[in-house]
């Protein structure tokens, strides 16, 4: 069982010190949500960084570990702080969890979102806790839209609604941005979870029916919740 939580924003120019701990705050709530992920010695994960080239090290989900991996990547040749700095993770497990988590964050860029997505892969009937891993990234990375998809939603909405990846979306669940949240229609359906700071987690339809999705994604953008944010980008969020 495949499933992606994302979440994207806009211009956020961020130190590594800031980012090292949004990444830390992440990978420690994905262990307590995901504890069959994990060991089970309560000891910090070890992941696998992805490197642009060649065999990754091994990481701990620790905060020195994490600002060293963050500032290695900034020294990349191509790294600009425009851009935002990147990293990406992966974890597998014998028992057939696989999770990657991939950051782009702390940039000031003229049109590329910056993001944090978290792919996780479980095994046979298991369930991941979708509206609390969503929670997570809304709490943690203050995005201006968020969603869980998988392919066959993302597939519908390319397919059905002229959507375009890039622009915001929603899936299953979603989250939206307190700006966003201002524009949602008072006669939508959905079930509304307000956040923190204001925003809103939207539940919207069962797993298995992007048809729903699809639907709720046309009202959203009619109504002006789902307009992409202005380029240049001049802010993080709607």
């Amino acid at each position: 069982m495949r499933r992606v939580v994302r979440g994207f924003w806009g211009l956020r120019p961020e130190p590594v010190q800031r980012l090292t701990e949004r990444w830390h705050l992440t990978l420690d709530r994905l262990a307590g949500l995901l504890p069959a992920a994990g060991d089970g010695t309560g000891r910090p994960w070890t992941w696998r960084v992805v490197a642009a080239s060649g065999p990754g090290e091994d990481l701990t989900a620790d905060e020195p570990s994490l600002l060293s991996a963050l500032r290695s990547a900034q020294s990349a040749e191509d790294w600009s702080d425009r851009t935002g700095t990147g990293l990406r993770l992966v974890r597998q497990t014998d028992a057939g969890w696989k999770i990657e988590v991939s950051g782009l964050a702390g940039g000031a860029p003229e049109s590329l979102l910056q993001s944090m997505v978290i792919t996780v892969v479980s095994p046979g009937a298991e369930v991941p806790p979708d509206a609390e891993l969503l929670a997570a990234v809304a709490e943690l990375w203050d995005p201006d839209f968020g969603d869980v998809t998988d392919d066959d939603v993302m597939d519908a909405l390319e397919d059905d609604a002229e959507w375009t990846v890039g622009d915001p979306s929603v899936g299953w669940l979603a989250y939206l941005s307190p700006g966003r949240a201002a524009l949602l229609p008072d006669d939508f359906t959905g079930v509304r979870k307000e956040m923190q700071g204001g925003g809103l987690l939207l539940d919207i339809a069962a797993p298995d029916d992007p048809e729903a999705v699809v639907a709720s994604y046309v009202r959203l953008r009619e109504a002006g919740a789902l307009q992409p944010l202005p380029r240049p980008l001049d802010r993080a969020t709607l």
